[in-house]
């Protein structure tokens, strides 16, 4: 099976506007990112979906390979989708454009669970998250089943506490969801097929809508949180980051 990795990046971030080529210890962030997947094993090809010739020619300058896509897609997953429509895929990896220091070992196993079990439609993770970071809005929680399975993602607190004795003796309660998906090219399809749902538009959450239409999403566990690039406040916490790593 043929396994395909896309960086979806473009301009137009709300909060942190060219974002993809700010200069993370001297190089820009999508290199940081390319550079990071070029390590995974089991990518059988890595390139970088945009809708800007900016970041088209700051790819092709370190030797990366871009798609150019169109501007209106409505999440990641679409543009996604329209890179790979034409290129010879089994499953995709998603891996976020802001995320310089994320884990190759991660998308080997997150490819491993997709190519070892054939009913999952989609694969993705999760860290433990402490109780006193769970109810940010600004961090999406999991929910999942006895199989890994994810019942439910959100911006609220999930789930809800109800005994104020309740004690989790064993077990993590909260999970962090970390924003990389994996998809069967046929569920891609199905998903891009569709309009984002109200449960999507209300939580602004993409992979609601894989729920929504029924998909088996395998939720992996990771000890890796990332760190990534959200405001240009983050810039130094990340080159921090890469410093402590040996990286830069």
């Amino acid at each position: 099976m043929r396994v395909v990795g896309v960086i979806p990046s473009r301009w137009g971030s709300t909060r942190f506007p060219g974002k993809s080529l700010a200069l993370i210890c001297g190089k820009p962030l999508i290199q940081w990112v390319v550079e990071r997947c070029r390590q995974a094993r089991r990518l059988d090809d890595l390139v970088v979906a945009t809708d800007d010739d900016r970041i088209r020619k700051a790819v092709e300058s370190f030797g990366g390979r871009v798609v150019m896509t169109r501007g209106d897609h409505p999440s990641g997953t679409d543009r996604v989708a329209e890179a790979v429509q034409h290129a010879p895929a089994d499953v995709i990896v998603n891996i976020q454009g802001d995320e310089p220091l994320i884990d190759p070992d991660l998308i080997d196993r997150l490819v491993a669970v997709m190519l070892g079990a054939a009913e999952w439609d989609m694969a993705t993770a999760a860290a433990p998250l402490a109780a006193e970071e769970a109810g940010r809005a600004t961090i999406c929680k999991v929910v999942v089943d006895a199989e890994g399975r994810a019942l439910y993602f959100s911006r609220a607190l999930i789930p809800h506490i109800r005994e104020r004795d309740f004690h989790a003796a064993a077990g993590t309660v909260y999970w962090r969801h970390i924003g990389i998906y994996l998809y069967r090219a046929a569920f891609l399809k199905r998903i891009v097929a569709e309009p984002p749902c109200l449960l999507e538009r209300a939580e602004c959450l993409e992979q609601l809508r894989a729920l929504y239409l029924g998909g088996r999403i395998k939720v992996e566990q990771t000890q890796h949180l990332g760190v990534g690039v959200d405001t240009p406040a983050d810039v130094p916490m990340v080159e921090k980051a890469l410093r402590n790593m040996g990286l830069a």
